[in-house]
């Protein structure tokens, strides 16, 4: 039967399409309050909407899934029916010669990458966007698949992709490295790969989780278009699925909030295990960007920049732990989030540790319940201090910067922590933070949906039995932190930048 053309199908809408969006496999209108999605009769190595069939299902399955995620956006599958006259309605009376998901139509201006381009991003919503990434991903459901055996093919096709660019559409010689380099990683993480199946981690996740595939509504962030026509790319292991909005952050030149949306995602979900394969799920992401900007000549430039963001994803220099103490109350989390951004590594920046967040997460606590006061004793201190720097050590092991936060109000403690920068040896610094205490009671009394759980009394307690760092201890340096947040910041900056 023989298929409509665009301007036959643009004819179906009332009021007419104010706008068509190509992509290289669909087609969408914009009319109205609604917006219509058409399959591209395309046949590629990664997609295969050569039928009517073939589109049929994958109509139906985008909107089965993506319902998921954003039920209030999806409404359905409607057919594009030729009647006997020749003539095509969405009436549903004649034969079917079309599919078109049916969407309600949301502002341009409130996708991710347009409020990135406008600086609207603010870390409020990175972080609410982190939270709920990181709540979808823990009820998508669970697949028995492979990750080395997702990576190679995911490689493997993103290579052909590749050969098949036109010689001049990028240098040789960077491309050939960046093979070389991203071969290598995935060799060097076969076991973590192998790993991710039996930990609960590879999931039917969104597989296309980039800046413009999620929008703003109602002031929360809502996913959408997620990937729905082949699961080999969409049943993948969750940090690769949420590795891609870390690299459109990083491509955006937002390391700041790439690093924010990192450090609270691993928050929400603990899963700093797999953070050895978050350099190679970046690359990978990267180049597959990249392929796709290299197809047509004016995006060449775009291209370029994307294999260099790959190539860099591989690459860590300048690791170094620090370190920031103080009693409760003195803005250790602030300061300490800003300063992961600060630390060398991995183009990300640096992961933050937080004690507070960590007992929880032991205790398989949610982080923002209180806990009884038994958790706080000194020997449930001493596991979470232990455990605390053990991940700090395989994360430095690995690359990765690390910034902890907790009180350290212990000459063990902070032994501790300089201990694990010297068996990695990399460089160390800690910052102990000061405030007068009737300030420090009035933060804390003021905080809201916090993993810390400290009050007056814990500040007091602390005032009575703890030690602040003795002029013994050289690798920990002071910082006042009684005035407002960016001032204590810019000083912890700069005592890190001297320590």
């Amino acid at each position: 039967m023989t298929e409509p053309n665009p301007t036959d199908i643009e004819d179906l809408f009332d009021p007419p399409p104010d706008k068509v969006i190509e992509t290289h496999i669909s087609r969408v209108f914009l009319t109205g309050d609604r917006a219509w999605k058409l399959k591209k009769a395309v046949t590629l190595p990664y997609v295969d909407f050569g039928s009517l069939e073939q589109r049929r299902v994958a109509c139906e399955r985008e909107v089965a899934l993506n319902r998921r995620t954003a039920p209030a956006l999806y409404l359905g599958c409607r057919p594009v029916c030729r009647d006997s006259t020749g003539r095509l309605s969405l009436s549903a009376q004649g034969d079917p010669v079309e599919w078109l998901v049916e969407m309600r139509r949301f502002p341009p201006a409130a996708t991710f990458d347009e409020l990135a381009a406008q600086n609207c991003l603010t870390p409020a919503l990175v972080e609410t966007l982190a939270d709920t990434i990181a709540a979808f991903h823990a009820g998508a459901a669970h697949v028995d698949v492979d990750a080395a055996a997702s990576v190679a093919r995911t490689i493997e096709l993103n290579r052909a992709a590749f050969d098949r660019l036109a010689p001049d559409a990028l240098p040789a010689a960077p491309l050939a490295d960046f093979h070389t380099a991203l071969a290598a990683e995935c060799n060097r993480r076969r076991d973590s790969l192998a790993q991710r199946r039996f930990v609960g981690r590879m999931r039917h996740a969104h597989g296309d989780l980039h800046l413009r595939n999620i929008t703003l509504i109602d002031g929360k962030p809502v996913l959408f278009d997620c990937l729905e026509f082949d699961d080999g790319f969409a049943e993948i292991d969750t940090l690769y699925d949420f590795a891609f909005l870390l690299m459109d952050l990083l491509q955006h030149a937002r390391a700041d909030l790439a690093n924010l949306a990192l450090n609270r995602y691993l928050e929400a979900s603990g899963d700093y295990a797999g953070l050895d394969l978050l350099p190679l799920y970046v690359a990978l992401r990267a180049a597959i960007r990249c392929h796709i900007a290299a197809m047509t000549p004016a995006g060449r430039d775009e291209a370029a920049r994307y294999l260099a963001l790959a190539q860099r994803a591989l690459q860590s220099s300048g690791v170094r732990l620090a370190a920031v103490g103080g009693f409760s109350g003195t803005g250790k989390t602030t300061v300490a989030r800003a300063l992961a951004t600060d630390l060398g590594g991995y183009h990300w920046g640096g992961v933050l540790l937080r004690s507070d967040v960590l007992r929880k997460q032991l205790l398989g606590v949610p982080l923002a319940q209180p806990l009884p006061r038994d958790s706080y004793t000194p020997e449930a201190s001493q596991r979470t201090y232990a455990a605390l720097l053990h991940r700090a050590a395989l994360l430095l092991r690995d690359g990765n910067s690390v910034v902890l936060d907790a009180v350290f109000g212990r000459p063990d403690e902070r032994r501790g922590a300089a201990g694990v920068a010297e068996t990695c040896a990399v460089r160390f610094t800690g910052l102990w933070l000061t405030a007068p205490l009737d300030v420090l009671a009035q933060r804390v009394a003021g905080r809201r949906g916090d993993a810390s759980d400290a009050n007056e009394a814990v500040v007091q307690w602390q005032a009575q039995h703890l030690e602040p760092p003795a002029a013994t201890e050289p690798a920990w340096l002071t910082v006042d932190a009684a005035g407002d947040r960016d001032c204590t910041v810019t000083r912890a900056r700069i005592a890190l930048s001297a320590g």
